[in-house]
């Protein structure tokens, strides 16, 4: 998938277990795990903003974009 999540980086760099940042932000410690392994089809909105406001930061320092390799032709 070309979206890479990067929430154990930065819960590593705040010094915070996933069970903390669930308690913080009143999501299921199943579903937040699911996001930090990149399984994740979607993420809300206020799932976002929540884990921003708990850890102080933006949208872009745990989401990233890594284009895959185009597929190619046959010749």
């Amino acid at each position: 998938m070309p979206i890479i999540v990067k929430l154990d980086e930065m819960l590593h760099q705040r010094r915070l277990t996933l069970t903390e940042l669930a308690d913080r932000i009143g999501i299921t410690l199943a579903n937040l795990s699911i996001l930090k392994t990149g399984k994740a089809k979607a993420v809300r909105f206020s799932t976002l903003e929540a884990i921003c406001q708990a850890l102080e930061c933006q949208p872009g320092e745990l989401l990233t974009f890594a284009a895959e390799d185009p597929p190619q032709a046959d010749r």
